[in-house]
């Protein structure tokens, strides 16, 4: 009767010590994308309203209010994110 190995051997540990390094890569990876994407989002969203009549002024606030939530909705902005931005958008600064 041949003797059984125990465990997977060199081979077995290094492949499963290379796929574990490519998925943390990959998450890395994939976590900067999301950031990247985060700021342009934000940098996108927090644009000043143009100087126009009061009744423009409110209306263009009130959608750019909507454009922060629905971005704070899809995950995009965190809360705190969130409350930044529409504080800044509210005080017109």
């Amino acid at each position: 009767m041949v003797g059984r190995r125990r465990g997977m051997g060199v081979v077995g540990v290094a492949a499963t010590a290379k796929v574990v390094s490519n998925r943390t890569q990959a998450q890395a990876e994939q976590k900067a994308a999301q950031q990247e994407a985060q700021q342009e989002a934000q940098q996108e969203a927090v644009v000043a309203p143009p100087a126009t009549a009061p009744a423009s002024a409110g209306e263009d606030m009130i959608a750019q209010l909507e454009k922060l939530a629905g971005l704070k909705a899809a995950g995009v902005l965190s809360e705190e994110e969130f409350t930044a931005a529409k504080a800044k958008l509210i005080s017109g600064s």
